[in-house]
């Protein structure tokens, strides 16, 4: 969520950045936003002004009762509880001001850094940098969703028999390659400093609006009626919500979390011939890494954390490319992100695999996650996470990749998580 005082400041400079994202209600939201605030400010101060006012009077009711004048005490009197009676109705009307303001807020979009290009769709994001050499596979090659019934090693039969389309069975070295995957993601996370965190995979309302899933995307998270909890769409949500209401020490900075969870997604509206197989799946397998850093230092740890995605999918032997995403193209919380996308060989197109995005204040906003600089000044914190990675398109890549007419060669850093290094 944006800052109040930075809208109040900088409503031109804001509305000119939305408007890479083409958010074409930015000017109209802008205003009734500064409108509500200034309605809201003013019968803050004439709320003030009247408890002023009452506090005179009733010590006025004490004064005339002393002196005798007991007429005009009770005639004080009924004036002050029909006062008060105004000052309720007003405190209702600042609640509900207070409530309008919010959810205007809530509206508008995280504003893209300077660097972000404007543009509304994935063809206009930027490529930044390409690395390895795009497989040429043997005649015959299958795609992943062939491979997997040929090796018997996911069945998505048996997960549509005990839960729906979009929930696959691991089975035999499908699972221990996802379980060799998880377990070298955490590996090399611990290495680079992320404390590793096993959170939750259900959170309460209060954090999906912490983290900005509330109120944007609660048609694509599964919710739990009866306890008014939601399946978590990745880690982001439950490890930067340990954070929420925190003013954090600033010796502790930054902060490096790092965790494995299954994420779950409706995936409303997604089908067709993309979203095959491992391509879009309701439940998956990702290790998610956040950070938490002060604002002059969250651009160095946004690109810190890319090239530690980087080097997992050089380990893995996966081409991959990297992407600046437009305006357009970004998460409704992000001021930038960068994608990743592995080559699918069999598939002959690019699969994201990763995202790893800058916040800046925006979800520290919501979650008053603060610290105290040397001035003792109260400072908003910048929050930042990334994929790293999520298993489902890794796995597609590293099946139709690493075919050969004998069998699937598993990468070789990941064989000492395996215990195998064929899968034939």
């Amino acid at each position: 969520m944006l800052q109040l005082q930075v809208l109040r400041d900088e409503s031109a400079k804001i509305i000119d950045g939305l408007a890479k994202r083409y958010f074409k209600d930015a000017a109209e939201i802008v205003s009734k936003v500064l409108e509500k605030d200034k309605a809201k400010r003013a019968l803050q101060t004439q709320i003030q002004e009247e408890e002023t006012k009452l506090n005179g009077e009733s010590k006025r009711v004490g004064d005339l009762m002393k002196a005798g004048k007991q007429d005009e005490a009770t005639s004080l009197r009924n004036q002050i509880a029909q006062s008060k009676e105004t000052a309720k109705d007003n405190n209702e009307k600042l609640k509900a001001l207070d409530k309008e303001l919010t959810d205007l807020l809530y509206k508008i979009p995280n504003v893209p850094a300077a660097i972000v290009p404007a543009g509304k769709t994935p063809e206009e994001n930027k490529v930044e940098y390409e690395h390895g050499t795009i497989p040429t596979l043997h005649e015959g090659a299958l795609p992943h969703w062939e491979l997997i019934k040929k090796y018997d090693i996911i069945d998505f039969d048996l997960g549509i028999k005990i839960a729906g389309a979009g929930f696959p069975v691991y089975k035999g070295k499908g699972a221990k390659l996802q379980r060799a995957l998880i377990n070298f993601f955490l590996s090399d996370a611990d290495k680079a400093g992320y404390i590793e965190m096993q959170p939750p995979i259900v959170v309460n309302e209060a954090s999906g609006y912490g983290t900005g899933q509330l109120p944007d995307k609660e048609g694509q998270m599964y919710f739990i009626n009866e306890d008014g909890l939601y399946l978590i769409p990745t880690a982001e949500v439950p490890i930067t919500n340990l954070y929420r209401d925190v003013m954090v020490n600033e010796a502790d900075l930054p902060i490096k979390n790092a965790g494995y969870t299954p994420c779950f997604r409706r995936e409303a509206g997604s089908w067709g011939a993309h979203v095959r197989g491992l391509n879009r799946l309701h439940q998956f397998d990702k290790v998610e890494i956040v950070q938490i850093t002060k604002a002059e230092n969250s651009y160095q740890t946004l690109e810190e954390m890319s090239l530690h995605v980087q080097d997992l999918l050089e380990k893995l032997e996966l081409p991959y490319r990297k992407l600046l995403l437009c305006g357009g193209d970004m998460g409704f919380n992000s001021a930038m992100t960068y994608d990743f996308e592995v080559f699918s060989a069999a598939q002959q197109r690019w699969l994201e695999v990763s995202s790893v995005s800058n916040f800046e204040t925006f979800q520290a906003n919501r979650l008053k996650l603060r610290y105290k600089n040397k001035e003792g000044k109260t400072q908003l914190l910048h929050t930042l996470n990334g994929s790293a990675l999520a298993l489902p398109r890794i796995v597609a890549a590293i099946l139709e990749n690493n075919q050969t007419p004998e069998g699937i060669k598993i990468p070789k850093v990941l064989v000492p998580f395996t215990g195998f290094e064929w899968i034939m």
